[in-house]
């Protein structure tokens, strides 16, 4: 019997201690956004601390670019096709994947290929002497774990693996960073703003920004309100108060849950079909390929 009340004392002694520093991180927020509104810091300091709080919470599956979007680059290809797609993404890193397209192989370096510019050093180009090794991550692992790492190994770049082991997508330090100190754009980044994508199956990934008629568009849907043109903006007229991290609405056929925010606004959204109308099928058979390709 004293055993067992031992146990119980444990547990309560725990979950008092969980709780109290949960209340306690609630408070100093708020501590914060009052300081903020005296004038004692800014609200630019104010949202970075903010998101220094989410990344302790979110995990890779809530930013990961997901494996249909990636740009790769296949081990059996050319020299030169492999400097076209560098220089048609503008990106500074791929997957390397084999000719499968299953496997990732390792990763690639633009600033590698610089070397390769003409016709005698290309003769030359063996991949394997310019490929670096792949880090893999679970989708689970924390954010603030993740750039704990990516800064002791110097890594910038990490393939997400689902729980078959199979890669889900991408993440980099610059998408954990963001969550901080918000959007970093870069002169590619005005061509390349993907403000919905899909991350499972019926599941999608949305920018709070993304305009309600780039919403309507892509799910085939009819969500309209007078006073606001964004999803972000119909979320929180719904909640009725600006979201934090881990709130859901149901609007019409979508299910909405807070990804991220901050004290002005939602940053990212996960969408989710509750609906099995006529409209979705037909909507879901038309995003099919999307599914295909990851």
């Amino acid at each position: 019997m004293k055993k067992n009340e031992n146990k119980v004392s444990w547990f309560s002694a725990l979950k008092n201690k969980y709780f109290k520093q949960k209340d306690d991180r609630v408070q100093l927020l708020q501590h914060l956004r009052d300081a903020q509104r005296k004038g004692i810091i800014n609200l630019d300091a104010l949202m970075m601390i903010e998101g220094v709080f989410q990344v302790a919470e979110m995990q890779v599956r809530d930013i990961m670019v997901p494996r249909s979007h990636l740009v790769v680059i296949q081990e059996d290809m050319g020299v030169e096709d492999m400097l076209a797609i560098v220089a048609n993404s503008g990106h500074s890193r791929f997957p390397v994947v084999d000719e499968s397209l299953d496997e990732v192989v390792g990763i690639l370096l633009a600033k590698d290929l610089t070397h390769y510019n003409d016709e005698k050093s290309r003769a030359d180009f063996e991949l394997k002497d310019i490929l670096r090794s792949a880090v893999f991550v679970p989708e689970s692992k924390r954010l603030n774990v993740l750039l704990k790492d990516f800064r002791e190994s110097r890594n910038h770049m990490a393939m997400v693996i689902d729980e078959y082991g199979g890669v889900a997508g991408v993440v980099t330090i610059e998408d954990v960073l963001e969550q901080i100190v918000g959007e970093i754009d870069d002169e590619h980044d005005a061509a390349d703003v993907t403000n919905i994508r899909r991350s499972g199956f019926q599941r999608y990934s949305v920018r709070g920004l993304t305009p309600l008629e780039e919403f309507n568009q892509y799910f085939d849907s009819k969500l309209s309100h007078e006073k606001f043109e964004t999803i972000a903006g119909l979320v929180t007229f719904e909640l009725g108060h600006l979201p934090e991290r881990d709130e859901e609405a149901t609007i019409g056929q979508f299910h909405f849950k807070v990804v991220s925010a901050n004290s002005r606004r939602i940053n990212n959204l996960q969408v989710s079909l509750v609906s099995d109308d006529a409209d979705i099928s037909a909507a879901e058979d038309v995003l099919g390929s999307d599914a295909d390709d990851g």
